[in-house]
């Protein structure tokens, strides 16, 4: 890609090269022996909007005018680095219908190095990925057992036996994770039970809360690109209760890629849980 990013925080600035500033976060390195590493990731404009209607009506979708190749290279390096990958129920119900993507894409030439950077550390070509779900609601598509991928469902007490049946025999495993909704402590508990260690979100603002509501999200990456989009109804990042206590960060990095957005710019910004 053309052209590299500053980086304004921590301070002395300096240049880099766009390829590989998320992957040198070294994210493995903050697995520990009693949790999981949780992070998530979204890209808003300005006004704080990460979704549109769909032209059809049908849902929400990210506004093609602050979608980027180079906030998705850095979305990418993200989902590289991970064990195990959050999605939603919603996601496996888009994929049904032609409008969802393999989130990470290290089949895709263009990131043939990141595929090179998990078998160098020994890991399969993709993460397994969680789906989140109370309704067990989908159909589930075959691309989420390729590659010697597992499949794991966190769904709500007293699931329906026959569904539960049907899921194991075809994708994974279901586990209970939560009475009326998913819980985000029950959540990490099970899938460090399991053996993840870092664990990246590539979900949506529900699932967000629920990881901050519990305290069990320790980094946040948002992309601000500079645009003002304007629209209803108004999708941002989180969606559910105030939180109370409030979720407080501290800024991590910060880098400005004066490429990016048409040449608008935008800002990459990391921020860990107090």
């Amino acid at each position: 890609m053309k052209s590299g990013v500053t980086q304004l925080y921590p301070l002395p600035s300096a240049d880099r090269e766009l390829e590989g500033t998320y992957l040198a976060h070294d994210l493995r390195e903050y697995a520990n022996d009693s949790t999981p590493y949780i992070y998530a990731n979204f890209v808003t404009s300005l006004d704080g909007r990460i979704a549109i209607p769909r032209p059809d009506g049908s849902g929400l979708m990210v506004p093609k005018n602050i979608a980027n190749e180079r906030d998705w290279r850095l979305y990418q390096e993200l989902a590289t680095q991970a064990d195990l990958i959050i999605s939603s129920g919603r996601y496996l119900r888009d994929w049904a219908q032609g409008r969802a993507q393999e989130i990470l894409q290290t089949d895709n030439p263009k990131f043939a190095d990141l595929r090179a950077w998990r078998s160098a550390r020994g890991l399969k070509p993709h993460p397994d990925i969680a789906i989140i779900s109370s309704s067990l609601d989908f159909t589930i598509p075959d691309v989420l057992t390729q590659d010697g991928r597992k499949a794991i469902f966190f769904t709500t007490a007293n699931p329906d036996p026959k569904r539960v049946r049907e899921i194991e025999s075809k994708a994974g495993q279901v586990i209970v994770a939560g009475e009326n909704s998913v819980e985000g402590i029950l959540f990490a508990q099970r899938a460090f039970e399991l053996g993840y260690r870092v664990i990246y979100s590539g979900a949506g603002p529900k699932i967000l809360h629920l990881l901050l509501a519990d305290g069990v999200l320790d980094r946040l990456y948002l992309t601000f690109a500079n645009r003002v989009l304007g629209g209803k109804p108004f999708a941002t990042i989180m969606d559910g209760a105030l939180l109370e206590p409030t979720a407080d960060f501290k800024l991590d990095t910060l880098y400005f890629d004066a490429a990016g957005v048409d040449g608008l710019g935008q800002l990459f910004a990391s921020y860990d849980r107090l």
